[in-house]
């Protein structure tokens, strides 16, 4: 399995790692034959978040006493050092561990975000605390906004950053990905499916390890998903000209201003699955599913045409999308 090293911190994790998002998508007996599974296949490096509802219970569920065989990435919404300092030690308990590798500030949205955590009295502060009482080892950032993210990283206070980056989001190899170099930090990409949207994840994996980045975190919660995402790296090779021409036309169809499933949104006032929703319209705008997916979406107990406006899930989402706009549209079409 390769391993790559990430950036400063001195810790060589395999380039295609495990994305704990979607392990809130499981049961907790679905959960175990997945983590093992990564686990079994070499993965070395576990990232998941405090807002991954129970995604952290479940890693301290099934796979604390291999602690030893991966290195441990969480990550906290909170900005001030209260905050802050009482998400470190609940991941630690939900984990059951002592130590977590690497602890990040998530979701640097605003800027006001990022100078909430770096003030004194900020988030950063727990996270330099926590280091010198042995609880965490790095402080890492993670966010969309690549400007904020770049100001982030010129501070010099992280030893990695955390981006999408894939066929249609590829700015962060610009300018970002370079100066992470240079100042030698470790760079995650996480959304290298595009949230599910990109069908093609051979090539859409392969086209990433092109490039100069540590790992990539794919999202997983099935054992299948191991499975396919390591065959990309197991069976590298750089991607043939008709390949390349296959990616782009995927990645032209999917448009850059598409949902990647983060569930930020969420909950919703109403109850809408708002990403279900937007896969529901995808299926049947893109991929012809006109008879399968209005049957499925009858079905569901709350639908598009239940949103209210209220404008709440476009405050939360990091993207920015127009989605009571896209809702409106999904009713026009399912109903």
């Amino acid at each position: 399995m390769e391993k790559r090293m990430l950036g400063r911190t001195g810790l060589a994790v395999t380039a295609i790692s495990f994305g704990g998002l979607p392990m809130q998508r499981c049961t907790v007996d679905e959960a175990g034959p997945v983590l093992h599974a990564a686990l079994d296949a070499g993965i070395n490096f576990v990232d998941t978040a405090r807002a991954y509802t129970d995604s952290e219970t479940k890693i301290g569920t099934h796979i604390a006493p291999r602690r030893r065989e991966y290195y441990l990435a969480t990550k906290s919404m909170a900005r001030d050092k209260a905050g802050m300092a009482k998400d470190i030690d609940i991941s630690l308990a939900a984990m059951r561990t002592d130590y977590i590798d690497l602890y990040q500030i998530h979701n640097i949205k605003a800027g006001k975000d990022l100078d909430a955590v770096l003030a004194p009295g900020g988030a950063l502060e727990a996270l330099q605390e926590a280091q010198k009482a042995g609880k965490i080892g790095f402080i890492g950032v993670t966010g969309h906004n690549l400007e904020l993210l770049l100001e982030a990283v010129r501070t010099d206070q992280f030893s990695t950053v955390q981006v999408p980056f894939n066929c249609v989001e590829t700015k962060a190899r610009d300018e970002l990905f370079p100066l992470a170099r240079k100042m030698n930090i470790g760079t995650i990409v996480m959304k290298p499916l595009g949230g599910g949207q990109l069908s093609t994840v051979d090539l859409a994996l392969r086209f990433i390890l092109e490039h100069d980045v540590s790992t990539i975190i794919p999202g997983m919660d099935e054992v299948r998903h191991v499975e396919e995402n390591l065959a990309a790296l197991k069976q590298y090779r750089p991607l043939s000209p008709d390949e390349r021409d296959e990616l782009r036309r995927e990645a032209e169809a999917v448009g850059a201003n598409f949902c990647r499933r983060c569930g930020y949104c969420l909950p919703c006032t109403k109850g809408i699955d708002i990403p279900t929703m937007f896969i529901f319209h995808l299926q049947y705008t893109r991929y012809n599913m006109k008879a399968a997916i209005p049957q499925r979406y009858a079905g569901l107990p709350v639908k598009a045409s239940d949103c209210s406006g209220c404008g709440v899930c476009e405050q939360r989402c990091p993207y920015d999308l127009p989605i009571r706009e896209r809702l409106k549209k999904v009713a026009e079409d399912l109903g």
